[in-house]
């Protein structure tokens, strides 16, 4: 799955690995790449030892029902947000039990989605010393979009791991 998204295979099991090596767990809330993360992740074999889980909430409603996103916030920001990033990434933790927990929103295109013009993405990622949220800016086609959000993710956690490391 990693090759089909351009990802280089070595950065997600140098995730998994981190996260095993800490007995830390991940787990994803995703709308923009409708589950990608989590597939990536979980294509590595073993991948089972670290990864909680994920959910996939491309409606609004989900957002709230499942990642528990403010309904509020919601409505006065719409989806694709930082403060949506960061509550998905909250809620994937929370809800899944996880160390960390990732979250994605933003327009892969097309067009614009309320307002907000393709190619915009939020990556939130949760941990227990808060919520950091990365706003990206793609060029590209659908597929690119979600691409590089995925592997943004992935560079997220992973350095962050690395940062508590030495933090620790």
């Amino acid at each position: 799955m990693a090759d089909a998204l351009d990802i280089d295979p070595e950065l997600v099991v140098a995730v998994l690995d981190r996260l095993r090596a800490r007995e830390e767990t991940v787990a994803t809330a995703e709308s923009l790449t409708g589950g990608l993360v989590c597939a990536v992740l979980t294509g590595v074999a073993g991948s089972s030892a670290v990864v909680r889980g994920g959910l996939i909430v491309y409606s609004s409603q989900l957002k709230v029902a499942l990642a528990g996103v403010n309904g509020r916030a919601l409505y006065e920001h719409g989806a694709v947000h930082p403060l949506i990033a960061e509550s998905l990434a909250a809620g994937a933790r929370e809800r899944c039990q996880a160390s960390w927990g990732l979250g994605l929103t933003g327009v892969a295109g097309p067009g614009p989605q309320d307002g907000v013009e393709p190619g915009t993405v939020y990556v939130g990622l949760a941990g227990a010393s808060g919520v950091t949220v990365r706003p990206l800016r793609v060029s590209g086609d659908r597929h690119t979009v979600r691409s590089v959000a995925v592997r943004n993710a992935l560079e997220l956690l992973h350095d962050r791991i690395e940062q508590t490391s030495r933090d620790s």
